[in-house]
């Protein structure tokens, strides 16, 4: 049995069991607008948890942030409703919302807040620490005035404080870390009214949600993703109104008459590799990896054309792509095995396993060991369900992931190169030179003229990590049937503002 089939047969079984834990029933009344989405229900609902990656836009039914972005990824009141620096630069006030709660009925308060980026800070599971480096104490001022300190010059605070890390929770929920997790306090949009694991999660709009205006949808439903193969035959028939796509089900989904939509995002997928393990401790062999990958063979096999190849942490064209460093190491399996043979190996003679988390990267993970099986090494996948707890990655040699990217570019650098970046398998290693043109991209003003330069610099420094071999980007794809409104096209995220489902 191939690994893809393997996955497949695994994921349907799982998905049978868990049809079998209590289907719930659709509770939704006559006259209500509920939406109904196929996804990949949260194995974690504490965002300190959970951390940044791509299921924070579930979670954002549930919960609210700090801040929001707008169409063009500028930062935007959200629970703050306005912010200030100091002179410096070195210290940032957000001014909250008065009157604001959780769903619990506790207040939301500048104590809430510093609570929260507290335990995001501190908590020993959190997948967020790594994010908070550059905030050195968090002072509540009153009711609605959060200050924080910074022990640097940090411009990106009010977007690294939006959906992907500043998403607070309730204080008095927080008390019990593991209930938490599993049963969402927040004060977003929706309030969560059932959630049996593996089976479905209901939850019914928030009358005190700070923009509860603006929410026209009653209740959502979140029910789990059947095989790609299924999701349009799912929303043909009303099962469901909106779901991920994939690339693969573009065309038949237009065949539907479905609606597909390209979601813009900072999408980068790569190979990661761990430099502290042998056979990589030896440079002349990632090199190898790198002139072994031919990133044009992802877009067309796994994005179907829909995609862009590339050798950053950040598609080309975006404010951070650094153009210096472009095709830096073009695909060249020649120059791969050569490298190989001045490091010692015999074609065959390195053999690595190449763990991943499921089928989402069962394509991604074949191309590399195709890909370099061509140069002489021999890659063994291996699937393991525990990839999603935290930090187990860290502990492999070889994987494969994607990253959804952050509202702050600086966070996404950190994230990939830096000493505790969740997404470097190589912790505590980064680049020499990485940390001080990350201090000179904090340290400018986001409306600067010197900002874009200052952070491609801060982009070449990162790519000089050996860590990380990039190969392609994709736009957030998504379908629904014609019930459902336009989405706002806000980079990287869903916004449940002005969407309307017809009931």
């Amino acid at each position: 049995m191939t690994l893809r089939r393997w996955v497949a047969a695994f994921a349907a079984l799982t998905l049978g069991l868990s049809g079998c834990a209590g289907d719930g029933g659709s509770g939704g009344a006559a006259g209500e607008s509920t939406l109904r989405w196929a996804v990949t229900l949260p194995a974690h609902w504490d965002p300190v948890v959970s951390g940044s990656g791509a299921q924070f836009r579930i979670l954002s039914l549930a919960y609210a942030s700090l801040t929001e972005i707008d169409e063009n990824g500028k930062a935007v009141p959200g629970l703050a409703q306005s912010w200030d620096y100091n002179d410096k630069g070195d210290a940032v006030t957000f001014h909250l919302r008065p009157g604001l709660t959780f769903s619990d009925g506790e207040p939301l308060n500048a104590a809430a807040v510093k609570a929260y980026l507290e335990r995001a800070k501190t908590q020993q599971n959190s997948a967020l620490f790594g994010d908070l480096t550059s905030i050195k104490s968090v002072t509540a001022q009153g009711d609605v005035d959060v200050v924080i300190a910074l022990s640097q010059v940090d411009y990106q605070i009010p977007l690294l404080l939006g959906e992907r890390v500043a998403q607070i929770t309730s204080p008095k929920a927080a008390l019990d870390p593991a209930k938490l997790d599993q049963s969402p306090v927040g004060a977003g949009p929706f309030v969560v009214t059932e959630n049996v694991p593996g089976s479905h999660v209901y939850l019914k709009e928030n009358p005190d949600y700070w923009d509860a205006a603006n929410i026209h949808v009653d209740r959502v439903e979140l029910l789990p993703a059947p095989d790609a193969a299924t999701i349009v035959s799912g929303l043909r028939t009303g099962v469901y109104d909106f779901a991920n796509l994939a690339a693969a089900q573009i065309k038949t989904a237009e065949a539907a008459g479905l609606d597909v939509v390209y979601q813009p995002g900072f999408n980068a997928s790569n190979i990661s590799i761990n430099v502290n393990k042998e056979p990589f401790t030896n440079p002349k062999v990632v090199d190898a990896v790198r002139y072994a990958t031919n990133r044009q063979e992802y877009v067309d096999k796994i994005t179907f054309g829909k995609g862009k190849a590339t050798d950053q942490p950040f598609p080309p064209g975006y404010i951070a792509y650094d153009e210096e460093s472009a095709n830096r190491y073009p695909f060249d399996p020649e120059k791969a095995r050569q490298l190989l043979a001045e490091a010692g190996y015999a074609p065959g003679q390195i053999k690595v396993d190449l763990v991943i988390q499921g089928a989402l990267y069962a394509t991604a993970s074949e191309i590399v060991q195709s890909q370099l099986k061509a140069v002489g090494i021999d890659v063994t996948i291996k699937v393991d369900p525990n990839w999603e707890k935290p930090f187990f990655a860290k502990d492999l040699t070889l994987s494969v992931y994607g990253t959804t990217g952050r509202e702050s570019p600086v966070q996404t650098l950190t994230a990939h190169f830096g000493p505790d970046g969740p997404l470097n398998l190589s912790t505590p290693y980064q680049p020499a030179g990485f940390e001080a043109a990350v201090a000179a991209a904090r340290g400018t003003p986001l409306d600067s003229p010197d900002y874009a330069a200052k952070l491609q610099a801060a982009t070449r420094a990162g790519l000089e990590s050996r860590a990380l071999v990039f190969t392609y980007s994709q736009p957030n794809i998504f379908v629904k049937t014609a019930k459902v409104s336009d989405l706002t096209p806000i980079p990287g995220q869903i916004h449940w503002t002005g969407l309307r489902v017809q009931p």
